[in-house]
């Protein structure tokens, strides 16, 4: 069957469907890049499409990036996964690897494709030159996948893209936390040393309101915010860093390292725009944006 079209010239491409910052890509350590092992996803409803986007084993370096409608989803490293879902219609797909710094396949978006509600689309990275993924059964993917795990150390920016709701499973429910940077670290220091003794007691105070709100944590994702000054690739490298700071503490504490990842939201999600004047007025004036959000995926309900 005929699933993506290139929007270049209209011509038909077979397919049988089934940072974005390399910088810190590799410096990211292993455990908070790579999050679960894949498990057979569920049966999404009729108002989404679900797509299982993996990457096997090349010898290409670097990450792939992966674009749904032009906006950065994941950056997949070799013999990793990414989930989600997007509305049914029509919607462009690609994964392009080494497309930094100019980031063409952000703007080409030259595979288009028609998802169906209800449907469940397993696609693998191709050559990652052209950007064409390739579209697989369920059987032949899920073969390749049992060895993967999930690519956790990115933050998608695709506003297409939604939280899946699965047939039969109650709407997940999230509870989202925050805390300011400025309290946990000095100005533009990430690193453990630099955390301030109000920073230390925060984290904790964080830690055990965490584990009494939720008698299960099934996710934690630590994301990186950053202000307005300096490059965005700065900022992303630095909200990385925070965040794979206060996930380690977080886990020394008393959160499940299996169940907790950082990532880096960098500028790109600032709570005050526009502040002028001297460095020290806008360092001030931008004071909300430099925080760490910590988003739980738990349960309040008392187990039997």
């Amino acid at each position: 069957m005929t699933l993506f079209k290139k929007s270049v010239n209209a011509s038909a491409l077979y397919l049988a469907l089934s940072a974005s910052l390399v910088a810190f890509v590799h410096a990211a350590p292993v455990e908070t890049v790579y999050g679960k092992h894949y498990q057979p996803v569920a049966s999404v409803a009729q108002a989404q499409s679900q797509i299982v986007f993996y990457r096997e084993a090349d010898q290409q370096p670097g990450s792939a990036n992966v674009y749904i409608d032009g906006e950065f989803q994941s950056a997949l490293l070799p013999n990793a996964f990414t989930t989600f879902c997007l509305a049914p219609g029509n919607h462009s797909v690609g994964a392009f690897v080494k497309d930094a710094p100019m980031y063409a396949g952000k703007r080409a978006q030259p595979f288009r494709t028609a998802l169906q509600g209800g449907n469940t689309y397993f696609i693998k990275v191709g050559d990652g030159l052209s950007g064409m993924p390739v579209s697989v059964t369920r059987a032949d993917a899920e073969r390749a996948l049992k060895t993967m795990r999930q690519q956790a150390h990115t933050l998608s920016r695709a506003s297409s893209v939604e939280a899946c709701q699965y047939i039969g499973q109650a709407e997940k429910q999230y509870k989202d936390y925050s805390l300011s940077s400025d309290v946990l670290f000095a100005f533009g220091k990430s690193d453990r040393a630099n955390i301030t003794r109000n920073g230390h007691a925060a984290i904790r105070d964080l830690v055990q309101q965490i584990r009494r709100e939720n008698t299960t944590l099934r996710n934690v994702q630590v994301i990186g915010h950053t202000d307005q000054i300096g490059s965005a690739a700065a900022n992303d490298a630095l909200g990385q860093r925070r965040a794979e700071t206060i996930r380690l503490l977080m886990v020394q504490a008393g959160i499940p390292a299996r169940d907790i990842t950082a990532a880096s939201a960098g500028m790109s999600e600032p709570l005050v725009h526009d502040c002028y004047g001297s460095k020290a007025e806008q360092i001030s004036c931008y004071a909300p944006n430099r925080r760490v959000a910590i988003r739980v995926d738990g349960s309040s309900e008392v187990q039997e």
